[in-house]
């Protein structure tokens, strides 16, 4: 499956699903104390290894973090050579003042915002299949 291509097709359908709970980013030096399964993404960089988990997770492991965010999935598979999803959203969501950091998987589209632009973020996205 190597998901859709067509950006006309993908904003139609991309249907954004909001997670429940409030997630946080973390930068750790190493693993080694980290249970995997609590953690939601990693990526490693040359300066440390950025996590994001839920921030009850955060707490509990006395990690600092950022502030609060939603998360948002584009429930859309989305092929990892689509061009221009990601310019579309972010750019719409810009043009409302929303910030938003955006990680790519193999399947889907995910989507961070503050939390209070949570609302208007599942708005704008929706408006793109209307």
């Amino acid at each position: 499956m190597s998901g859709e291509k067509d950006l006309q097709q993908l904003l139609k359908s991309m249907k954004p699903e909001l997670n429940t709970g409030d997630y946080v980013f973390c930068k750790v030096d190493k693993l080694e104390n980290i249970d995997l399964n609590v953690v939601e993404m990693f990526f490693r960089e040359k300066e440390a290894i950025t996590l994001i988990l839920k921030k009850e997770i955060a707490d509990v492991l006395k990690l600092e973090y950022s502030p609060a965010m939603s998360w948002i999935t584009l429930t859309v598979h989305s092929s990892l050579e689509a061009v221009g999803l990601t310019a579309a959203f972010s750019k719409a969501l810009s043009e409302n003042n929303i910030s938003c950091n955006v990680v790519a998987a193999y399947y889907h589209d995910h989507i961070f915002v503050n939390k209070k632009d949570a609302k208007k973020a599942i708005e704008i996205l929706n408006s793109f299949s209307n």
